[in-house]
């Protein structure tokens, strides 16, 4: 059983404003953002399932050309090869969690 702390991992920055923690499991990869106000994700589809849980703040999040504003508890499941994007609204901190591993996240 493996016990961490997310203070003790490095914060990536791999979009601008968008800065995140990665835990990796056998079977999934978890993702913990903290998103600059304004900051967008380009358009984009993986492979994986993906949940996507608001944590704090307000993002903006389109999936399959479908647009919707989200804040603290909203959570979206996001199949496999939906394009999807999305912009903060505030600062916001998000979870990703997606299925299987993302290996181009290690």
């Amino acid at each position: 059983m493996d016990y961490t702390h997310l203070e003790d991992i490095e914060k990536k920055e791999l979009v601008a404003g968008f800065k995140v923690r990665f835990i990796h499991s056998e079977n999934m990869t978890f993702s913990f953002w903290d998103i600059e106000k304004g900051a967008q994700l380009p358009e984009h589809s993986h492979p994986h399932e993906q949940v996507t849980h608001i944590i704090e703040g307000r993002f903006e999040l389109t999936v399959d050309g479908e647009s919707k504003e989200l804040g603290p508890g909203s959570v979206v499941i996001i199949p496999p090869h939906a394009v999807h994007s999305g912009k903060a609204l505030a600062r916001s901190r998000v979870t990703d969690v997606f299925y299987p591993i993302r290996e181009d996240y290690r």
